[in-house]
């Protein structure tokens, strides 16, 4: 676990700019829960790096701006027994949204119409329907 966190091929976070803090999980482990630190917090300091390319900081802080407090990304995992097994699964779901987060923006959409064709086949769905509907009024309309 000394190693960084790979997130791109380009883009690997430094191990000492990672921090994990352990504590009791909630999750599955029986009467070993109330005992060992199992659940995992791992931040990352994305305002404060120096591993990212300015522009891609930016995007990523304006897109997981609702999930950073103070510039820090924070995940946690308490869904494994082991503790070894929770920093992996932190890890991994740290990796991918960052990933996610640097990720350049979509093509625009290119507004487009519907043809002539697909206007008349709607025009000629919505007079079957509203007969089938009036073939099924009481007073014969």
């Amino acid at each position: 676990m000394d190693d960084g966190l790979r997130v791109t091929d380009r883009w690997t976070v430094p191990a000492a700019e990672l921090r994990e803090r352990f504590s009791r999980s909630s999750g599955p482990g029986g009467q070993g829960v109330n005992t060992t630190d199992s659940r995992v917090e791992l931040s990352f300091d994305l305002a404060g790096t120096s591993g990212l390319p300015p522009v891609l900081r930016e995007r990523a802080l304006e897109r997981l701006a609702g999930r950073l407090v103070d510039g820090v990304l924070t995940i946690a995992a308490s869904e494994h027994r082991a503790q070894l097994a929770n920093r992996e699964a932190a890890r991994e779901r740290l990796a991918a949204l960052l990933r996610e987060a640097v990720a350049p923006p979509p093509p625009p959409r290119r507004p487009t119409r519907p043809s002539r064709g697909a206007k008349e086949r709607r025009l000629a769905d919505k007079k079957r329907q509203s007969q089938r509907k009036r073939d099924r009024r009481a007073d014969g309309d």
